[in-house]
């Protein structure tokens, strides 16, 4: 019986580091697959509206709506990785600017990284890591929960930091807000050469850099 049990925990632990099948749709289409909880999600996508939202699946539900049918038609979302270190691409060009929105719901509990050269990226009610980079437009992180951030890093080159978490806000050239928090739990690094971010929470108890 012991024999039974360690073969059967180890079938479940290779299972959770086997890849899940990889997985490509055109916008309009939904993508869906298992996603742990303390996962990681990597995002990189070409310009568009983003927002990520924290449920109590563990799976990651990604829905995405363009202009028209033909717009959407040039638009991919691939998903590949495993149920614990996942990545997502949006790919694709259409000529209707400005109108792309992609809906990422994931668990409230992981770890979050994207890249995108232009556009506006909201992040709610996700307890985790997060690195952020936008050439230009506006990043928006929010939460409802304890805002638990050991160290905190946002920064623009042009535009503006607004941390109402904070009671802080800066405009103008290289700006940036930096804080830590010995009792945090998490790392927060945003940041966006022309444009602004927002930061939104229950205000902790936090030292300036």
């Amino acid at each position: 019986m012991r024999i039974l049990s360690v073969a059967a925990g180890a079938t479940l632990f290779a299972c959770s580091l086997v890849s899940f099948a990889q997985s490509e749709v055109v916008c309009g289409q939904t993508l869906d697959a298992p996603l742990r909880s303390r996962a990681v999600l990597k995002i990189d996508s070409r310009p568009a509206g983003l927002e990520v939202v924290g449920t109590d699946q563990e799976m990651i539900h990604v829905s995405c709506a363009a202009a028209d049918a033909d717009s959407a038609g040039h638009i991919r979302l691939h998903l590949s990785g495993t149920a614990t270190n996942a990545g997502l691409k949006i790919t694709g060009s259409y000529p209707t600017h400005g109108n792309l929105q992609v809906r990422i719901e994931v668990p409230r509990k992981m770890s979050l990284a994207v890249e995108m050269p232009a556009g506006e990226v909201k992040v709610e009610d996700i307890a985790g890591d997060k690195d952020i980079n936008l050439y230009a437009g506006q990043i928006t992180i929010s939460s409802t929960q304890e805002w638990n951030y050991r160290s905190v890093n946002a920064s623009v080159d042009i535009g503006a930091v607004n941390a109402p978490v904070y009671g802080a806000t800066k405009g103008g050239f290289f700006r940036s807000v930096t804080r830590r928090t010995e009792d945090g739990e998490y790392r927060l690094h945003a940041h966006v050469m022309t444009g602004e971010i927002d930061l939104r929470g229950r205000s902790p108890h936090s030292n300036s850099d």
